[in-house]
C-alpha cells in the first residue's frame, strides 16, 4: 500500500511504501520537548519504503537537538516537520509523521506513547536500525531540475 502524505504547504512530498502484511500502522507520540511541541507522532517499518520529495529545498531547514544523531526536516514555509532522518554507519534511516499523511484511513493508526530519554546513544542508534526505515530516498525537485537544465536536457 503506497500512502502519500506532504506538508502543509505541499513544498515536501511523501510516498511512504507500507507492507501489505502490516494492517494497521504503530504511531509513536515522543515525549520529548521537540515533539510535544511540534505535534509530532511517528511511525516507521524497516520494511517499508520512503521516497521524499522536495520542491525548493531551500525552503527545507534541518534541526538536530540532543545527542545530534536525528535530523528533523522542518518546512521553513509552513512549519511542518514531516519526516525525520538518522544516517548510521553510512546508511539514512527515517521515519514519518503520521500527521503529515493523507489517504490514509485513521482508524489504522494505532497512537502510543514514547519515552526515549533514557536511552544511551548506542541503544538509540540500535533501536533505529532495527525499527525506523532503511530504504529512503530523498528528491530535489530543483536540484534534478538545475542538473537537467545544465546539461541540455
Amino acid at each position: 500500500m503506497v500512502i502519500e502524505g506532504r506538508c502543509h504547504c505541499g513544498n515536501v512530498t511523501l510516498e511512504l511504501a507500507w507492507p501489505s502484511h502490516r494492517a494497521e500502522i504503530p504511531a509513536r507520540a515522543c515525549s520529548c520537548s521537540f515533539c510535544t511541541k511540534h505535534g509530532g507522532v511517528w511511525t516507521s517499518d524497516p520494511s517499508a519504503t520512503l521516497s521524499v520529495t522536495m520542491k525548493d529545498s531551500s525552503k527545507v531547514s534541518r534541526y538536530a537537538f540532543g545527542t545530534r544523531t536525528a535530523t528533523f526536516h522542518v518546512c521553513s514555509h509552513c512549519g511542518t516537520v514531516p519526516f525525520v532522518t538518522s544516517e548510521i554507519d553510512g546508511q539514512l534511516y527515517a521515519v514519518v509523521n503520521v500527521n503529515a499523511l493523507e489517504n490514509l484511513d485513521p482508524s489504522t493508526i494505532r497512537r502510543a506513547a514514547a519515552n526515549f530519554e533514557d536511552e544511551d546513544v548506542v541503544d538509540r542508534l540500535a533501536r533505529r536500525t532495527r525499527n525506523w526505515i532503511a530504504d529512503v530516498r530523498i528528491h530535489d525537485s530543483e536540484a534534478d531540475s538545475s542538473s537537467r537544465t545544465a546539461h541540455g536536457q
